[in-house]
């Protein structure tokens, strides 16, 4: 929607990073990309663009959301299977580089996340949690969801 390229992701995140907050570095697919099973591809891409300009060190102090483009304020979902597929690959590539950080990296799904998926998608192994939109508007909806990160 912004037109930034993933160079431009790259220095905004070690701009955000300088400047003393915690950048959280959202990847994800068109829906086009998705059918076309380039998912893992993109993203790698997309991680790989911030890795290499910034270190892999500064993930220490980040948070890596994935992010499918088709599912922003759609309603439309990853499968928790879809979503995991995609944690463990970014958790994969982050281990290429540094076991450690991969370790510790903290990665959540965002993609329309609501209290009747919340509680599957954090089940899956590798997500650590959601990067929760329009549902956040909603208290009850909200804290329900709180309550299946819990």
């Amino acid at each position: 929607l912004m037109g930034d390229s993933d160079g431009m992701v790259a220095r905004k995140f070690a701009a955000a990073q300088e400047h003393g907050l915690t950048p959280i570095l959202c990847v994800g697919e068109m829906l086009e990309e998705r059918q076309s099973d380039s998912t893992l591809e993109v993203i790698g891409r997309q991680f790989s663009a911030v890795a290499d300009a910034v270190g892999i060190e500064s993930f220490e102090n980040a948070v890596v959301a994935y992010e499918p483009v088709w599912a922003i304020g759609t309603g439309e979902t990853a499968t928790p299977d879809q979503a995991q597929e995609v944690h463990a690959a970014l958790r994969a590539m982050a281990a290429e580089r540094s076991a450690k950080i991969a370790a510790d990296l903290r990665l959540l799904y965002g993609g329309s996340v609501k209290a009747a998926n919340a509680a599957d998608l954090f089940s899956m192994p590798d997500i650590d949690g959601g990067l929760i939109g329009g549902a956040s508007l909603d208290a009850g909806e909200f804290l329900a969801i709180c309550a299946a990160a819990a």
